[in-house]
């Protein structure tokens, strides 16, 4: 189900002579790297078909985006490639999947504080983007640290196959982080890496446990709003101290397990 996408052919002069190899961008490299391959070992990949990107430091018309044909468990450093908005890969071997590249690009054209972006297929987040109603309930502790920051988009129009479709999508972002996508899947926006996989996980979580109390055939309890407000924001004021240190227990058990994904 992946698809080819139709890029220009070289890069402008300025971009091949711009400096993409700097210490700062491998690290990025890297935590994009130890992203994907994390998502691979919990299943929150589909395929070839799902896409992580991030913004390049130093170069905010730039962004990191797995390539075409690659699973997340063979993600690497230097696997990733470097698009810029217009259709050129800048710097690495291959093209993303079309897709990602009308998603991504205009996202992070459209919306420049959104410096990651992570679309899945996981499988209990879309489960809640194919029922009626808001997908999350937030009866749980852990579906709060996403209250009052979903968005959801009610217009599924088929592939994301021109820019259009990713205009629209960034549109229904707004200044929410998290899109509930109907019929389709769910993307997680944040101002860096360790922030997108911080949620990324924890909103898999949040689905998977209200799935599993909706499956009592009971009613659910939501927290009150004025509860889950201050919840929220509590979870707020902590998130991006917790969500590097989330990270680098990934680059940890990478470094000890799968350590190739620095290459």
């Amino acid at each position: 189900m992946a698809h080819e996408l139709n890029l220009h052919k070289g890069a402008p002069a300025l971009l091949r002579n711009a400096s993409l190899d700097t210490d700062e961008i491998w690290e990025v490299r890297r935590d994009l790297a130890v992203s994907l391959r994390m998502a691979a070992r919990l299943g929150l990949e589909e395929g070839i078909c799902n896409h992580f990107s991030a913004v390049v430091p130093g170069h905010p018309d730039l962004f990191l985006v797995n390539r075409l044909g690659w699973a997340f468990e063979e993600a690497t450093a230097s696997s990733l490639l470097i698009c810029d908005f217009d259709g050129h890969v800048v710097a690495g071997d291959g093209e993303p999947e079309a897709t990602a590249f009308f998603i991504h690009a205009r996202l992070h054209k459209m919306a420049p504080r959104v410096g990651a972006a992570f679309h899945t297929h996981m499988p209990n987040a879309t489960a809640l983007s194919m029922v009626e109603g808001d997908p999350l309930v937030y009866a749980g502790q852990t579906a709060l640290k996403f209250y009052g920051r979903v968005a959801v988009d009610d217009n599924y129009n088929g592939l994301a196959l021109d820019e259009r479709e990713g205009d629209r999508i960034a549109a229904v972002l707004g200044d929410k982080d998290i899109i509930f996508m109907r019929n389709h899947g769910v993307m997680v926006c944040a101002p860096n890496i360790a922030e997108a996989w911080d949620d990324l996980y924890y909103l898999e979580r949040a689905a998977e446990v209200q799935l599993k109390a909706m499956s009592t055939g009971r009613k659910l309890l939501p927290v009150p709003p004025e509860i889950a407000e201050a919840a929220a924001r509590q979870m707020r004021e902590g998130d991006p101290a917790s969500a590097l240190m989330h990270l680098e227990s990934l680059r940890r058990r990478l470094d000890r397990e799968e350590p190739e994904y620095r290459d």
